[in-house]
């Protein structure tokens, strides 16, 4: 039996919608999760960077749209966000962020042995147990919600942002 409330284009159902208690129950372990990563001593602009880390490597682009957003509100330069995807690449991360990442990244990859083992051990030198915790909670958590984004095809919606530079 299908709900056509919960059917959208393409013939995907927004899943949040069709079994809303499932989507609340993670909402609320997202928000125990923010309150352990503040807890733990990470900062928002971090969360917000494992949280875009994480959406860039699933491909999801209504979680990146909403996170770029965030991470920006949070005090996140557009430079940083700008090369994110090759955080490994430049210096503009702390020892700290680029563990935090490493482990964000192991954690989406889980089948990786060999890149949790070197995330491990890079977190390990720079970050407390209450914050590799955090972090893994926090990538855990947006993983998830890029499947429900993902798999319902949730639309990013223009909103009407004034272009930086012309349209070619």
């Amino acid at each position: 039996m299908t709900d056509t409330a919960a059917v959208r284009p393409g013939n995907r159902v927004y899943i949040d919608k069709q079994h809303p208690d499932a989507y609340r129950a993670l909402t609320a372990t997202a928000q125990t999760v923010k309150e352990a990563a503040a807890a733990a001593g990470l900062d928002r602009t971090l969360v917000e960077l494992i949280n875009l880390r994480v959406s860039q490597i699933n491909a999801c682009a209504y979680c990146l749209d909403l996170h770029t957003r965030a991470a920006l509100r949070a005090g996140e330069t557009t430079r940083r966000l700008g090369v994110l995807a090759a955080w490994r690449d430049t210096d503009l991360f702390t020892p700290g962020e680029r563990a935090a990442l490493a482990l964000a990244e192991a954690t989406t990859h889980p089948a990786d042995a060999g890149a949790q083992t070197a995330a491990y051990a890079e977190a390990r030198s720079a970050l407390s147990d209450e914050e590799i915790s955090a972090v893994i909670w926090v990538a855990l958590t947006m993983n998830a919600f890029n499947r429900v984004s993902i798999m319902s095809k949730h639309p990013v919606r223009d909103g009407g942002e004034a272009r930086t530079t012309p349209q070619r």
